[in-house]
């Protein structure tokens, strides 16, 4: 957990560490989920996974597709499913433009944590950012090894 999200009460349930290695992000729009109560106690037990999922623009709304919310141990024949669609809560506006520029300039929503803010609410951090290319994966590597190493240079001189 980053010191950003100890300092607003965030209480991380799932990030999706791979999406900033295969996408450069270029904006981050936070989004409330429209969640059944067992979703809810699922997830306070710290059981999600949105690595293999995205969000999607249907319907003058936007979904986020394909994340795992597991069962709810304690649940009965009324548990929720899995992985079903889940729609997110934005702005009329937020969501003219995410559409928009998914649409027209062939960008990509992808999910970056789902958390609880400090007032208890589930929330998702949703990127809005284009596919990397193999080079654009290998420079940023080659980057981030060489600030590493910089870091351990400057630490060993000082």
């Amino acid at each position: 957990m980053s010191a950003k999200d100890k300092k607003e009460g965030r209480k991380i349930v799932a990030e999706n560490r791979r999406a900033r290695h295969e996408y450069f992000i270029e904006d981050v729009v936070e989004a409330g989920l429209v969640l059944t109560g067992t979703e809810v106690k699922a997830l306070r037990e710290g059981k999600a996974n949105i690595a293999e999922s995205y969000a999607s623009p249907e319907d003058d709304a936007i979904w986020l597709i394909n994340a795992n919310i597991p069962e709810y141990s304690a649940g009965n024949r009324e548990n929720h499913e899995p992985k079903r669609k889940r729609k997110l809560l934005l702005h009329k506006r937020e969501i003219a433009r995410l559409a928009q520029a998914v649409e027209r300039k062939g960008y990509t929503l992808t999910p970056l944590k789902l958390y609880f803010n400090a007032r208890g609410r589930a929330k998702l951090e949703l990127g809005l950012g284009q596919g990397k290319k193999l080079h654009d994966k290998r420079e940023t590597s080659k980057d981030r090894d060489w600030s590493r190493q910089k870091q351990r240079l400057l630490k060993d001189l000082g």
